[in-house]
């Protein structure tokens, strides 16, 4: 069964300009360790701070072998300690979807 990870980000609203950079990169680093990158999401109207992002994955078995290659993938480590020398995320949640429709 295909599963969908759903993270939910709080920005730092004076750093957007950093997440987006934090989001494009993973443009090519998902791909290529696995995820089926769906999309970044960013506030347009409204609240200024929470931001999205889905990625797909045939299985959770699957996304557990996509975490292992993120460990140790160069690109996906150096987009990791970006984000933290910048502190735009403030909180990182996850949370699992599967599909009702197709």
């Amino acid at each position: 069964m295909t599963v969908t990870c759903a993270i939910r980000y709080v920005l730092d609203p004076f750093k957007r300009d950093a997440f987006e950079t934090y989001a494009r990169n993973w443009l090519a680093i998902i791909p290529a360790c696995g995820g089926d990158l769906i999309g970044y999401f960013m506030p347009h109207e409204g609240t200024n701070n929470i931001a999205h992002a889905l990625i797909q994955f045939d299985s959770l078995a699957a996304y557990e072998a996509y975490r292992a290659r993120l460990q140790s993938d160069p690109a996906a480590i150096a987009n990791f300690r970006f984000a933290q020398e910048q502190r735009c995320i403030l909180v990182e949640q996850r949370t699992w979807l599967r599909p009702v429709t197709t």
